[in-house]
């Protein structure tokens, strides 16, 4: 493996910092948003309360005795890091761990009535049922008889804008500032920043017969164009089977776990035209194995990727490539440190066990493999808002 320069680890402390703002505003705003989405009884409004009090003025607690993962998340550094402050410790720690916390105070894990009710649910499928949604379903009408090459890109690049659809990014960030942002873009700061769409396909060739892993990210209006390029993969052989990894919980808001893969399939049967189509292939690709659905527990861990158990790490050896989708997965897959954007994406990737690829929209300062002018033209023209507005976005693979 190559010599990796050092980078620090991002935390929470600075204020006006992005990670500060997360911790700050958007974790309060989570906890009023799943507040208000079931009729909790007092017992849950306790815990939301002192969740709220603990995350912003206290510091980090542990998890319960007898809680059903309290020896995995001691082994994920719960037991270095109970006791201080939030914002003193990494801050994708301290993000994954605000997340298992709130699904104790709903009573998420039980035993109990609310055991096992998603509490971002009714966000998830409010998304789903949008009419912005039925637009984007309609439009894949357009695609049918265009050469293969046209369509497969053109599922492609939706499977990557469609992150803007994350519903924690929302709570942070209006569309009217994400369009303002968009709009001091110039010629020479363009949406894609990195593109290694080519080597991409080079991986995966028509009538491949080789396994894509597909590390989801959220569910919803984004999780849709994923599966829509999984079909496409599918139907057209440059994949003979996906594996399709989730979340096994609730996590991050608006992450895909397995219910929300059998809604995204389910709303693509009812809907009519090609999307129907689109929706009855995928059915029947889960009826027959092609495409199987894996919830790994390390899946909502704390740590990057290359922390990753055997395994796992296993499983993305079988793999023909492996694509990891979103601002989170990416964070994990190169480590959430501040790298130069010009450092190797490849160097810092040279770990995972086979060929790997990121799409990604950019809503958080971690980035690596850009070439020095295109970094020098994003920062002259939009001051730094290109990492964190989710307006700009990247295509990269190692390992081709």
């Amino acid at each position: 493996m190559p010599e990796i320069p050092t980078a620090p680890v991002l935390l929470g402390g600075e204020p006006g910092s992005f990670p500060h703002s997360v911790l700050a505003e958007r974790h309060p705003a989570i906890i009023r948003q799943v507040r208000e989405a079931f009729p909790y009884g007092p017992e849950q409004h306790r815990a939301l309360d002192a969740l709220l009090e603990s995350c912003t003025e206290g510091v980090i607690e542990p998890l319960p005795v007898d809680a059903h993962d309290r020896d995995r998340w001691t082994a994920w550094g719960l037991a270095g890091y109970a006791g201080r402050c939030w914002f003193d410790v990494p801050w994708l720690w301290s993000e994954s761990y605000f997340y298992r916390l709130l699904l104790e105070a709903v009573g998420y894990f039980g035993p109990g009535p609310w055991q096992g009710i998603d509490p971002f649910r009714p966000a998830k499928l409010a998304e789903l049922d949008a009419q912005d949604t039925d637009e984007e379903l309609a439009a894949l009408d357009a695609l049918e008889g265009v050469p293969d090459a046209e369509r497969s890109a053109a599922l492609l690049h939706g499977s990557l804008w469609g992150n803007r659809a994350d519903l924690g990014f929302r709570l942070s960030a209006a569309s009217t500032d994400a369009r303002a942002t968009a709009a001091d873009a110039t010629q020479d700061t363009p949406g894609l920043v990195a593109d290694d769409s080519e080597a991409l396909w080079s991986l995966l060739p028509p009538s491949g017969t080789g396994t894509l892993c597909l590390v989801a990210d959220n569910a919803g209006r984004e999780l849709v164009p994923d599966l829509l390029l999984v079909a496409d993969l599918l139907d057209h052989g440059r994949a003979a089977q996906v594996v399709l990894h989730v979340k096994p919980y609730p996590y991050y808001v608006s992450d895909a776990t397995t219910a929300d893969v059998v809604d995204a399939v389910r709303r693509l049967t009812a809907a009519p035209g090609a999307a129907h189509g689109y929706g009855r292939r995928l059915w029947s690709a889960m009826a027959d194995g092609r495409l199987t659905v894996r919830a790994h527990p390390f899946s909502c861990a704390p740590l990057p990727y290359a922390e990753m158990p055997g395994d796992l790490r296993e499983e993305f050896a079988t793999g023909t490539l492996t694509v990891f989708k979103g601002d989170l997965n990416y964070r994990r897959l190169v480590g959430d440190r501040l790298w130069p954007p010009t450092t190797s994406f490849a160097d810092v990737t040279a770990y995972f066990p086979g060929p790997v690829a990121a799409l990604r929209t950019l809503k958080s300062e971690v980035v690596t493999g850009l070439d020095a002018r295109t970094e020098a033209a994003l920062d002259t023209a939009e001051d730094r808002r290109w990492r964190t507005g989710g307006t700009h976005a990247l295509i990269q693979v190692a390992g081709a």
